[in-house]
């Protein structure tokens, strides 16, 4: 059970402070720091090619660009890199994201996933035209998910349910391979479409014995449906040469971010809808005096940022032990990343991915 490790593509912008959004918090100044341009993405996919990350995740959401297109013109600027594209399923017909998928697809080279992305915030839902409540975005996103699979695997979809309705659809090509679907969520809804849909089941970086119970559940349940997903964790790094090294870059992130721009961003997350966030949330609980939630585990980016909120700090042997920790519970696939993604690319790439590599725990695909 090889590791796969991906990096991530800040189209919300970057900087070398913690760039917020997401979950009703926003990006801040620091997010025009280094605005997203294709230049500058590019540069960090390029990157993360040579490095030997095997992709790189792009999010989606009203405070970034749209991952579709900025994945599809980064994908001519490199060879080989995966591109793990979020998207909605409430905002277009299944019929047409099964198309655009398999022309990516086929285009690319077979190198596109999908992160479903079901929308934690009806406000946000909202602002698009989608005004489902949270369980009925995810009803539809099972329906969605079911028509989306028939149609790449070739034949004629009749659906009629609660939400979708489509009628004599098909594909005139069919992509090669069918795109993966990488899914999270924290709730029983979101658990219940991921044991019926997820090649990989994606969770944010929570304590290794809250990922063990998360690893337990997802698989228990699609166990019942006959299926084995794979597991992964996305998470921030700060890894270094040696542990102060990181401590203290820990401890610069922290003091850039302020006291009004913790409470500020604290305030708008807490009304959040995400059980996920909610989780988030509780690792810290707004104070800045308890973030190392487990060994290694710093919740000091989830004080200014929704989604992802945790990061692993430490020497490169250490934040390799704990990657091999998660592994041991049943984690195949790791979504790092670190600010400015550019520069940490590297020294991810370049002093934690060899020790990984030194421990025959990297996949062949994403060795440097």
């Amino acid at each position: 059970m090889a590791l796969t490790v991906h990096w991530f593509l800040p189209t919300t912008g970057d900087s070398r402070e913690v760039v917020g959004g997401g979950h009703g918090s926003v990006p801040g100044a620091s997010g025009g720091d280094r605005p997203p341009s294709l230049g500058y993405l590019g540069q960090i996919a390029r990157a993360a090619e040579q490095l030997g990350f095997a992709g790189v995740l792009t999010p989606t959401g009203p405070w970034c660009e749209d991952a579709w297109l900025t994945t599809a013109m980064l994908a001519g600027l490199t060879e080989r890199l995966r591109f793990l594209v979020a998207f909605r399923p409430g905002l277009l017909s299944p019929t047409l994201a099964a198309q655009m998928a398999t022309t990516f697809q086929n285009l690319s080279g077979g190198r596109l996933a999908l992160n479903v992305v079901t929308g934690g915030e009806s406000r946000e839902q909202r602002a698009y035209g989608d005004f489902l409540d949270k369980d009925g975005r995810y009803a539809r996103a099972d329906e969605f998910l079911s028509v989306t699979g028939r149609l790449w695997r070739g034949g004629r979809v009749d659906h009629a349910g609660a939400h979708l309705r489509v009628a004599g659809a098909e594909l005139t090509r069919r992509p090669d391979p069918v795109p993966e679907v990488y899914f999270g969520g924290s709730s029983a809804a979101a658990e219940r479409v991921a044991a019926r849909h997820a090649d990989v089941y994606l969770t944010w970086g929570e304590p290794p014995a809250q990922v063990a119970a998360k690893v337990e559940r997802i698989r228990a349940l699609a166990a019942a449906q006959g299926r084995r997903p794979r597991f992964g964790v996305r998470l921030h790094t700060i890894s270094r040469d040696t542990a102060a090294e990181a401590w203290a870059e820990a401890e610069r992130l922290l003091a850039g971010m302020g006291a009004e721009r913790i409470r500020a961003a604290q305030l708008a997350l807490a009304e959040s809808e995400s059980e996920g966030q909610r989780r988030m949330r509780e690792l810290h609980g707004g104070s800045v005096d308890r973030l190392e939630v487990h060994p290694n585990l710093w919740a000091g980016f989830g004080l200014v940022r929704g989604g992802a909120g945790t990061a692993l700090v430490g020497s490169h042997a250490e934040v390799a032990d704990r990657i091999e920790e998660y592994h041991r519970l049943g984690v195949e696939e790791f979504v790092l990343s670190g600010v400015p993604h550019l520069e940490e690319a590297y020294r991810v790439g370049e002093g934690l991915l060899p020790v990984l590599a030194a421990r025959g725990l990297l996949a062949p695909a994403a060795r440097p």
